[in-house]
C-alpha cells in the first residue's frame, strides 16, 4: 500500500469535548492528496480514545504523559512524507493541506506554521499577535505546536520534540539550526484560548513564562 502524503498527529488527554470538532475540520478538507490522521492519546479516562475511532482515526497509548511524549509517539505511528500537527482544539479550513503543501514545496522549506484565530476568549488575542507578528520575525520562527507543518525527514533528523517546558519553541530552534522554515501567510487555523478563560491573561502569561524558564534550563 502507498503510504499518504500527509500525516495529522493530534496529541490528547481528556478531549471528549474538543476533540470532535477537531476532527470534522480534518476530514473535511478538500484534497485529493492521500492523507491519514493519528491520535496520540496519554490515558484518557472520557472516551477519548473510542471516539476518536468513531471519528476514523488511527489510536495509539503512550505509556506516559506529556504532549511532546504523544506528539513523538503519534509521528511514529504515522506514515506521511509530512506530517500536520495540530492540537485537541485546532480547527484547520478545508483548503488548510493543499495550501500547506503548495507552500513548503514551493518555498523549499522543511517545517512551516501559518496564521492563526484564537477562539473563545477576547484575552486570548494577545497569543495571536504573538504568532501571526511576532513568531514569524524570529531568525528561526517558532512554529506553535497547535499547527506545525513538517517534513517527517526533517522531524526525524533533530529528533522529534524534546521533553521539555515550551516543547515546541525548543524543537522549531532545533528544527531551524538545520532547515529552512517559515510562516506561510495564505492559511488560518482557529484554536481555542481555553487557557485565557482558565487563567486569565496574567495567569496565561506566567505560566508560558515559567515553560520557557524550564526549556532554557533544560537546554
Amino acid at each position: 500500500m502507498t503510504p499518504p502524503t500527509a500525516s495529522f498527529v493530534v496529541p490528547t488527554l481528556n478531549e471528549v469535548d474538543y476533540l470532535p470538532a477537531t476532527l470534522r475540520s480534518i476530514r473535511a478538507l478538500e484534497t485529493d492528496v492521500d492523507y491519514e490522521v493519528v491520535v496520540a492519546d496519554g490515558g484518557s479516562t472520557d472516551g477519548t480514545r473510542p471516539l476518536a475511532r468513531e471519528h476514523g482515526a488511527c489510536v495509539v497509548v503512550t505509556q506516559s504523559r506529556g504532549i511532546a511524549v504523544g506528539r513523538n509517539a503519534g509521528a511514529r505511528a504515522a506514515d506521511g512524507e509530512w506530517l500536520a500537527f495540530v492540537d485537541a482544539d485546532t480547527a484547520v479550513r478545508a483548503d488548510y493541506l493543499d495550501r500547506m503543501l503548495a507552500f513548503v514545496r514551493r518555498s523549499g522549506v522543511a517545517g512551516a506554521s501559518s496564521r492563526c484565530r484564537v477562539t473563545d476568549c477576547y484575552r486570548g488575542k494577545a497569543m495571536q499577535a504573538f504568532v501571526n507578528h511576532l513568531f514569524p520575525l524570529f531568525e528561526r520562527p517558532v512554529l506553535p505546536g497547535f499547527n506545525t507543518f513538517v517534513r517527517r525527514s526533517a522531524f526525524e533528523t533533530v529528533g522529534g520534540y524534546p521533553t521539555v517546558g515550551n516543547e515546541d519553541t525548543a524543537f522549531s530552534r532545533a528544527l531551524g539550526r538545520e532547515f529552512d522554515t517559515e510562516y506561510c501567510p495564505d492559511v488560518l487555523v482557529e484554536t481555542s484560548g481555553r487557557r485565557f478563560v482558565e487563567q486569565g491573561l496574567a495567569g496565561a502569561a506566567a505560566h508560558y513564562l515559567s515553560l520557557d524558564v524550564q526549556r532554557v534550563r533544560a537546554t
